[in-house]
């Protein structure tokens, strides 16, 4: 279960029309216990691309980045915490 601890969302623009609908940028902080594989004493965050079309929303793209540092984490998700993930975006789903 990921345990978070603080996000921001914005609307952010597609100028070459890639995605269709609205497309949306979320910063996740994730709270990650020391025994988990994922812990960086530098923090974890989730950067998440999310596209909105006629009321769908569904999770484009995601990357784990060390918090200080930026630095991409070479992780994924388990297939629970990225639906946890999705979820997580469509209840916060920024208002247009």
């Amino acid at each position: 279960m990921l345990e978070i601890s603080g996000y921001t969302a914005e609307q952010v623009p597609d100028p070459f029309g890639i995605i269709a609908g609205n497309r949306y940028e979320f910063m996740i902080n994730l709270n990650v216990p020391e025994e988990d594989e994922l812990y960086s004493e530098n923090g974890v965050t989730v950067r998440v691309i999310v596209k909105e079309d006629g009321g769908q929303v569904s999770v484009v793209t995601y990357d784990l980045i060390e918090t200080t540092t930026q630095k991409l984490l070479d992780f994924d998700l388990e297939d629970d915490e990225e639906e946890e993930l999705e979820a997580f975006c469509k209840e916060h789903l920024p208002e247009r």
